[in-house]
């Protein structure tokens, strides 16, 4: 094996793996394509000792940190194929580069599959977010919406409504019964049944959501919950496991981050059905560690 560990995906999660490998002296290989799921937001928060950096400074940071290490390397390609050979693995990369490694760490991501709805995507990340633990505190204090994509919707709603003075839009993809409406009205959230034509910025960085019967509704930002998909297919071309998340698959792993493959680990938003920068630190290190051990004790 040229490798002792090869780890799919240099964000959070796979540079957190990759540096545990390297501290221990291993050869350590991080294949990247550059497209971490967070590229659209100007900031994180909520990261320790980070709060308020972009996400693409702390990353850049970090692979520079990696480097440090002797033992490691980051190839800047997309991993397309992977496949079990002899005792380890083999990754292939758009380029046509084929590795070997012993291991494999996969923190290859998911995709969001955002609702259609005319203007969203071009505000994805800046005005229309996902987590509030991630983003809320910054809009808080107003009118926040919540763009119903299904019944966790609801949950959402309540959960944001601690942040701000909430109206959740159905949008054709919710219609509360008589439980849940009360439900909303015990957080004062506001129901509104019509259909969303269209999101807008407005002058103060803030959103216009013009509804299907022309009028409109002023909000600070929106929240949304898109479903999620696999962002690579090395996961399921390896046999991988995959338990149903709350918006989308995540792959099986065990207590020590091993998926259903012996051999091949996995962490970050592709692992685990919440999603942050901190689970994915923490994922990934706790994979990198693991996939070491079993190195060592076989």
């Amino acid at each position: 094996m040229q490798y002792d560990l090869a780890v799919v995906g240099g964000s959070f999660a796979g540079l957190s793996a990759a540096v545990q490998a390297a501290r221990a002296r291993r050869n350590v290989l991080v294949i990247d394509a550059g497209q971490p799921r967070n590229r659209f937001a100007e900031h994180s928060h909520g990261f320790l000792g980070q709060d308020g950096r972009s996400p693409g400074a702390i990353l850049e940071e970090a692979r520079k940190q990696l480097l440090a290490y002797p033992t490691a390397r980051v190839v800047n390609a997309r991993a397309d194929k992977a496949t079990a050979a002899g005792e380890g693995f083999e990754v292939t990369t758009d380029s046509g580069e084929t590795f070997g490694a012993a291991r494999l760490v996969l923190a290859t991501g998911v995709r969001d599959i955002l609702p259609e709805v005319p203007g969203l995507a071009e505000l994805w990340g800046r005005s229309v977010l996902h987590c509030p633990y991630c983003h809320g505190y910054e809009v808080s204090g107003g009118p926040l919406g919540v763009l119903a994509t299904g019944p966790l919707s609801l949950h959402q709603a309540q959960l944001i409504a601690d942040w701000g003075d909430v109206t959740l839009f159905g949008n054709g993809q919710l219609e509360p019964d008589p439980e849940q409406m009360l439900a909303l009205q015990k957080h004062n959230i506001r129901f509104e049944p019509t259909g969303v034509a269209e999101l807008a910025k407005d002058a103060t960085d803030g959103l216009i959501v013009r509804l299907d019967d022309g009028r409109n509704i002023g909000v600070r930002a929106m929240f949304t919950a898109p479903r999620n998909t696999m962002a690579s297919p090395l996961a399921e071309q390896l046999g991988c496991g995959f338990t149903e998340g709350f918006l989308g698959p995540v792959i099986t792993v065990d207590d020590r981050q091993q998926t259903t493959v012996p051999g091949v680990y996995a962490a970050g938003d592709a692992a685990r059905a919440m999603h942050n920068i901190a689970f994915a630190v923490s994922g990934g290190t706790f994979a990198g560690v693991c996939a070491h051990q079993s190195l060592v004790f076989g």
